[in-house]
């Protein structure tokens, strides 16, 4: 399902130009040495992809534990209809119920720490922000975690991060390097189709779990059961 991490992260990167573009647009970046430049933006995306990657560790921890239950292929339907019902149920019900909340002050301290580094200059600063840029609340990011936690293991979930993260470098860079050169109709028609995706990988989560006996889409439960016991017997 890495192929899904790639789009959310191509696609998602519409969105962040909207979102992270002005942190990008702010980055400190030497426009006069193309080479330091090139390489402060390296540093910058590095420490993005570094937090995904970390944050797939976790969940894929977490979908690791609930395979050693037997769930995996229930895990894999259950995200699915919640990636569905993400884009589905209209966004004034959800704002109603907003489970970001609690989060708020995390959020407001991680924005401080953006805003201090923002001002700095050395060179362990872009990789700070980046860092700290990959924990801003996005709903591409979540889509992508419901994903790095149905693949039901650490390090199977954190590279379904950082694939998620490299999708995004193309787009982020251009926009570092050109502006905001993305016109609004370009952007609403992205913005369109964005969910239609979310849907489609979503219905293939779906699949995937009920376990139709379709090779690499839909494997049956006993071979799913199988595939997991062998990976525990090699540890």
């Amino acid at each position: 399902m890495l192929y899904s991490a790639l789009i959310f992260g191509l696609l998602g990167s519409f969105h962040c130009v909207g979102m992270c573009g002005p942190i990008a647009f702010l980055l400190p970046v030497d426009r006069k040495n193309p080479t330091k430049r090139a390489l402060q933006l390296l540093s910058y995306h590095l420490g993005r992809i570094l937090m995904y990657a970390l944050l797939g560790l976790v969940f894929g921890l977490v979908g690791k534990s609930l395979n050693l239950f037997g769930l995996q292929q229930q895990l894999s339907v259950g995200i699915g209809v919640l990636m569905i019902l993400f884009i589905l149920i209209p966004t004034k019900i959800v704002s109603r119920y907003n489970f970001s909340k609690p989060i708020y002050k995390a959020v407001g301290k991680v924005k401080s720490a953006m805003g201090a580094e923002l001002k700095k200059k050395n060179p362990g600063t872009f990789f700070t922000i980046g860092y700290l840029n990959g924990l801003l609340p996005c709903g591409l990011v979540y889509m992508a975690i419901f994903g790095a936690l149905a693949t039901g293991g650490a390090w199977e979930g954190s590279l379904y991060m950082a694939v998620f993260g490299l999708g995004t470098v193309p787009l982020m860079t251009t926009a570092i390097y050109l502006g905001n050169f993305l016109t609004g109709k370009v952007k609403k028609r992205v913005l369109k189709v964005i969910p239609v995706f979310v849907i489609i990988i979503g219905a293939l989560f779906i699949v995937r779990g009920l376990g139709l006996g379709i090779p690499y889409i839909s494997p049956s439960e006993h071979v799913a059961i199988e595939q997991v016991s062998a990976e525990h017997s090699c540890h």
